[in-house]
């Protein structure tokens, strides 16, 4: 049957000699794996950046239930990103988001807020103004809300945690989390350098306790890189 819908690319893996199989996270249907033949070749190597992780596309596809692997009948971009292709910072930052997603939305998995609030992050990614120390924080921050498990407070947050927190920086690292979670604070906290890590490596252990299978995140090494 086919369906039109709106999508987030998260990846895909070359398929024999000139396809890709994708995983695109789309709004009406869910995560969904479609099959893209001829993408790789020389007459059509152009298209292959509609695929790119983080792309935003409009897509008809055929809907088959049951199938692991679906068609796309017609994709375009949604909308051309003026910034995180070209800005190296941003392009780590996305390279770590799709990662992230990789993990934590899974086959078929539908959940349109979750969608609405990707979208945002990523057209907030590749506008002028960003905070681009706080971004990749902020995004694990807001996105386990709508995973349902953000924290109510710093507090319980570290109590989740499975470590000893009463380490020399737990108190900076008590206040300064409570003011990333303060909603209602209009400008970006100023977070010392070492807190902002610490707190980047708390949030990752803290999805991987919720997430079955979380593992590594192997581009958060070139994220640090970026923001050394």
């Amino acid at each position: 049957m086919l369906k039109k819908t709106t999508g987030i690319v998260i990846g895909y893996t070359k398929y024999r000699e000139t396809s890709i199989i994708t995983k695109i996270f789309t709004r009406e249907l869910g995560l969904k794996s479609y099959v893209v033949n001829g993408v790789r070749s020389s007459k059509s190597s152009s298209k292959v950046a509609l695929f790119q992780p983080l792309s935003l596309v409009d897509m008809v596809v055929y809907d088959k239930e049951n199938a692991n692997i679906h068609r796309i009948s017609e994709i375009k971009s949604d909308l051309s990103f003026q910034r995180i292709p070209f800005d190296f910072i941003r392009s780590g930052i996305s390279m770590f988001m799709a990662e992230v997603l990789g993990k934590v939305v899974f086959d078929n998995y539908q959940n349109e807020l979750l969608f609405d609030h990707l979208k945002v992050k990523i057209l907030s990614l590749d506008a002028e103004q960003y905070q681009p120390g706080l971004f990749a924080l902020y995004f694990l921050i807001s996105t386990s809300r709508y995973l349902g498990f953000e924290p109510e407070d710093a507090n319980d947050f570290f109590l989740q945690l499975p470590v000893d927190q009463t380490g020399i920086n737990y108190n900076s690292k008590i206040q300064c989390l409570n003011q990333l979670l303060d909603e209602e604070v209009q400008t970006a906290p100023m977070i010392p350098g070492i807190i902002k890590r610490q707190l980047l490596d708390d949030w990752i252990l803290f999805y991987k306790i919720h997430i079955e299978g979380f593992g590594e995140i192997k581009s958060l090494s070139v994220l640090r890189t970026l923001l050394s």
